[in-house]
């Protein structure tokens, strides 16, 4: 048996794989000590299956520790050790700035303040060393640090080509601060762009200790309860060893997203989509992912909490929209919901938990998409008069009715997931309308039809699993180690030969870090024209044909921008190899007819209609209807319809 096991906003899931299929347990999160809840999903999941710990071969584990941190600015104090003169890196930045005419917006404060940056005496460049390390000077200089340093970075110039004076550097930190965390950039993020691999170890060298201790704590909590150590979801949307994990917080900052986008690529392939948009729709947050060729998309590095990361990320965007969401009026009156969430405690006012907050969820209630008599997955009663109070004080101050705001604040969250997924789409040359929605999270499959009517999109694609749909991708995963290495080669020195060479280096470090001699081996080449700042990601073979290359890169470059250049001079400028094993399927399920169970006033649109209510199972639905499945609620609009199997429940118009 295979465990997955998601930490969200608000619920914390887990799926079990058995030799029938999945079993599921869901509990709430506990922010204050995630493996609290952890520990309680599992309970119940095990439970469920009438299993015991000992049945378990694998515990997969992704978890917003790392995220968390990040964003609330709970991380370890940490120092930087930077080649003399570069010690400012991480705050200078770019010139680049997200709001071109908002020229007072800050970025991020530097984790690093400016009295534990420390000067290393040495210098590297393109060809090698130019000035050897002053090793005494750096260990006096440590020295000087006031009070306790919890981490350390080393980011030298030149330390992804050139990585000797950052290993000795390294060793001088280990000896004047035993007990410090230390991140090296060439370990963290072998990639050129000193701003970029210089915060990517920062964050590293930040996260990483909170990482440690609270994977150290939920271990102690698996092997007292009999259960395998956990292994944890990479930003990567792959697997690796809680020590790995642990070593390189960095690489976990997207853990708990990338579950959800690696089970949306899987429901999509076995809805037969090769090209989708996940949206995963849970109690505080909405990610949208996009899976191109039946994959997830991974992107080489991105921005996590206004800091650039230059590591290899499932391609997430995510927008404050989620069911417990809190609706308000703005200063100009206008409705809007998020980011604020109401969390999971005290969560939606129709909870009872002493929520007074109207949010996503009682507007859901309200209009009879919820059924205030049956609990929600986690066992969570709903109170309507509860959600009435909430949402009448904001319908009074809108001067609007109960049942009019309510219906606004669903409309303005679909708005917002929907623009969400354009920014994953037509903002990068893609056309969603061509495109298969993959609706789950607790909250997904209630919103997706809506969503997809505003984007013009004529499939909705809603997984029997999707209330846990990213624990299930938990248990699905690869196991996967990522390298990258920034090669800079161009013209004649870009051959398929000199190309190899690099991908069998980094493929022979993947498979042995990994400890699998046949693991599998998937190549990323970064290409841009001679001349150009920023790359694009290609697919290729593991030893590419240049002219392969360069015809697949022309055609995504004119599919991106509009135009491609046969005359520009092409660059390979970074090489990204994965060795991978295949991750567990579950058992083929079989479902059995849908069971009617009658009909309920909802309201879709500006009408109230009377919907069917059907139960779990296959057979085909005509909208409207309200589909309920174990951990999620599905609505039918009126002009859709639905045919359900075991696997999911497939939406068309």
């Amino acid at each position: 048996m295979i465990l997955g096991v998601d930490v969200g906003g608000t619920f914390t899931d887990a799926v079990l794989l058995t030799a029938e299929g999945f079993v599921t347990g869901k509990a709430p999160s506990t922010p204050h000590d995630q493996s609290a809840g952890v520990m309680a999903a599992i309970e119940e999941a095990l439970g469920s299956a009438g299993a015991q710990a000992a049945d378990i071969e694998r515990l997969v584990h992704g978890m917003t520790v790392g995220t968390n941190a990040l964003l609330e600015g709970r991380t370890a104090r940490t120092a930087l050790v930077a080649t003399q003169g570069f010690t400012d890196l991480e705050e200078l930045g770019r010139q680049a700035r997200p709001d071109l005419y908002r020229l007072c917006v800050a970025g991020p404060a530097p984790l690093v303040g400016l009295e534990l940056r420390v000067p290393a005496d040495e210098r590297c460049g393109p060809e090698g060393e130019a000035r050897p390390l002053d090793e005494e000077s750096l260990r006096e200089r440590l020295g000087r640090l006031d009070g306790e340093v919890e981490a350390v970075a080393v980011c030298l110039l030149w330390g992804f080509r050139h990585p000797a004076h950052e290993r000795a550097a390294a060793a001088v930190v280990a000896t004047a601060l035993p007990e410090a965390h230390v991140s090296i950039s060439h370990e963290a993020a072998a990639v050129f762009r000193e701003h970029e691999r210089c915060v990517t170890t920062v964050v590293d060298a930040a996260v990483s200790p909170l990482l440690r201790r609270y994977l150290t704590r939920l271990a102690a909590r698996t092997r007292e309860a009999g259960l395998p150590d956990p292994e944890v979801m990479l930003s990567s949307g792959g697997v690796a060893a809680a020590d790995t994990a642990a070593a390189h917080g960095s690489w976990t900052v997207l853990s708990g997203p990338a579950g959800g986008a690696v089970a949306a690529a899987r429901a999509a392939r076995l809805a037969g989509a090769g090209e989708a948009v996940g949206l995963d729709m849970g109690g505080t947050s909405c990610d949208v992912s996009l899976v191109l060729d039946g994959r997830v998309a991974v992107t080489g590095g991105r921005e996590v909490g206004g800091r650039s990361l230059a590591l290899p990320m499932v391609d997430v965007h995510t927008v404050g929209a989620g069911g417990g969401s809190i609706a308000w009026r703005d200063e100009g009156g206008a409705l809007r919901t998020g980011p604020r969430s109401a969390g999971a405690d005290p969560g939606p006012a129709c909870y009872g938990r002493g929520g007074d907050q109207p949010t996503v969820t009682d507007a859901n209630l309200l209009l009879g998409f919820l059924d205030a008599d049956s609990p929600l997955a986690g066992g969570v009663a709903l109170d309507r008069s509860a959600a009435e109070r909430a949402v009448g004080r904001l319908a009074r101050d809108l001067g609007l009715s109960v049942e009019d705001t309510a219906a606004g604040i669903v409309r303005v969250a679909g708005t917002e997931m929907a623009q969400a997924v354009r920014v994953v789409t037509v903002e990068r040359g893609i056309d969603p309308r061509s495109l298969t929605l993959v609706a789950f999270g607790g909250a997904g499959p209630l919103h997706g039809a809506a969503i997809a009517e505003e984007l013009g999109m004529e499939r909705v694609v809603a997984p029997v699993a999707a209330g846990v749909l990213s624990a299930l991708g938990l248990a699905v995963s690869e196991r996967r180690r990522d390298l990258v290495e920034s090669v800079l080669l161009a013209g004649e020195d870009m051959t398929r030969e000199a190309v190899a060479a690099v991908v069998d280096r980094l493929g022979a470090r993947g498979r042995e870090e990994l400890g699998a001699p046949r693991a599998e081996l998937r190549a990323t080449y970064e290409l841009r024209y001679r001349g150009q700042a920023f790359e694009l990601p290609i697919a290729g073979e593991l030893a590419p044909d240049p002219a392969q290359l360069r015809a697949s890169f022309d055609r995504a470059h004119a599919e991106r921008y509009g135009y491609d250049d046969a005359k520009a001079e092409l660059e390979l400028v970074t090489v990204r190899v994965a060795a991978a094993l295949p991750g567990s399927e579950p058992a083929a399920a079989r479902a059995a007819p849908a069971e009617r169970l009658g009909t309920r006033r909802a309201r879709f649109g500006e009408d109230w209609h009377d919907a069917q209510l059907v139960g779990p199972g296959s057979g085909r639905v005509e909208g409207p209807a309200i589909l309920t499945l174990a951990g999620s609620t599905i609505t039918v609009p009126p002009g859709w319809s639905v045919q359900a199997d075991a696997e999911a429940v497939v939406m068309e118009r």
